[in-house]
This record gives structure tokens, sequence and C-alpha cells, in this order.
């Protein structure tokens, strides 16, 4: 489980960091009018807190979801 957390936070922070530079990147370079840029800046910010946390969550809860098998390493005798 601590891996999956690992890996979700590692995943989660790339997802944002991609979302925030698409949306917000261009208000960042270029000089945009006012409140343009502004509204730009902070949706970034939003999208990119909202989609950090619900991929963090995502990833184990969908963990915990997952079947495990009723004996590790045994596999059936039709396989």
């Amino acid at each position: 489980m601590t891996v999956e957390i690992g890996c979700a936070l590692c995943s989660a922070a790339f997802a944002a960091a991609v979302v925030l530079g698409a949306v917000a990147g261009p208000a960042l370079l270029f000089e945009l009018p006012g409140a343009f840029g502004t509204v730009l800046r902070h949706t970034g910010s939003l999208l990119a807190t909202v989609l950090f946390a619900v991929r963090t969550v995502s990833v184990p809860v969908g963990f915990r979801r997952a079947s495990q098998p009723s004996q590790p390493g045994r596999t059936s005798p039709d396989s």
C-alpha cells in the first residue's frame, strides 16, 4: 500500500503541474490583458489543486477495491 500511495503522490504532482502549465502557462509567459490573465492563473491553480486531490485519493481507493487472490502465488489447475 505504501508504494501505491507514493505512486499516487508522484503521478498527482505531475498531472497537476501539467494542468497548471497548460492553463496558467500563457498568462505567466505572455502579457495578457488584466482580468484575463488573472482568471487563467486562478483557474489553473484551482484545477491543479482539485486534480491533485482527486488523483491522490482515487489510487488508494482503487487499490482497495481490486480483488486479491486468496492464495498468492498459486494458480488454478486449469491455467
